[in-house]
């Protein structure tokens, strides 16, 4: 059963270093923060800001050098190496900008394979992906492979294959940079659809104050610290918009998309 009460997740004092006593580089510098069930949270930041690896650190991609991870109450800094893909498989959905399809499988069979390798049977595959393909348009691609649609149908694609097993956080770095600006749109829509009406909670990294805008809320970061946060509440997307813009004047460094 699912604790509203408390965070989904909760990051607190991590840091991360990288190179040797000769060259040390701290991306990330006590970094705390939570994120709700049910959020769309956005981390933003210029080049070198510390939000890839951010979000690096938290889908187990990568380790922390200090501090704690909790998803749902449970330390993912604690996992043991042999457990780390069974902990990946069944508790997140990874969205990423260059697609990450298989070339050989349709998209069916792409978005299919999560549940493949879990061993779900196939008749509770095939519902589970005619249900998401429909919810996200993508029923007429499914039986065509990778180089035959475009790149917004691929990322729609991507997007099925990470919410196929329900997750408890999906984790999107760059979705939209690959992708023209009404692909990008629709791709937007529909995650911020599934946002609200399945109650997925979706933790994304973008530099684009544009897709950032369809978020709940944003972190800032620079210098590996979060400098600033915002909330959306009530407020329009075009006005949250000009506020990202704003608070993206102040941090300086890349310029928004």
């Amino acid at each position: 059963m699912i604790n509203r009460s408390k965070p989904l997740l909760c990051v607190e004092h991590i840091e991360k270093y990288y190179g040797n006593q000769g060259s040390i580089t701290k991306a990330l510098n006590q970094v705390s923060f939570y994120v709700q069930h049910g959020e769309f949270v956005s981390i933003m930041g210029a080049s070198g800001s510390g939000k890839t690896t951010l979000l690096n650190c938290i889908s187990t991609i990568d380790t922390v050098s200090a501090g704690h991870v909790l998803l749902d109450g449970k330390d993912i800094t604690t996992i043991s190496e042999d457990d780390i893909s069974a902990f990946r498989r069944d508790n997140l959905g990874f969205v990423f900008q260059d697609f990450n399809l298989l070339d050989t499988l349709t998209l069916e069979e792409n978005v299919a394979l999560p549940l493949t390798i879990g061993k779900v049977p196939p008749k509770e595959i095939t519902e589970r992906i005619n249900h998401i393909a429909q919810r996200l348009q993508i029923s007429d691609t499914l039986k065509k492979f990778p180089f035959q649609v475009s790149g917004g149908q691929k990322q729609l694609c991507a997007f099925a294959r990470a919410m196929i097993c329900n997750p408890k956080l999906v984790m999107a770095d760059e979705p939209t940079g690959s992708l023209d600006s009404n692909s990008a749109r629709i791709l937007l829509q529909m995650m911020s659809e599934l946002n609200k009406e399945t109650g997925a909670t979706i933790l994304m990294v973008t530099h684009d104050a544009f897709c950032a805008s369809y978020a709940d809320r944003i972190l800032f970061l620079k210098d590996g610290k979060i400098f600033n946060e915002i909330l959306k509440g009530e407020k329009t997307r075009d006005i949250f918009y000009h506020e990202i813009l704003d608070v993206l004047s102040l941090l300086g460094g890349d310029n928004p998309c």
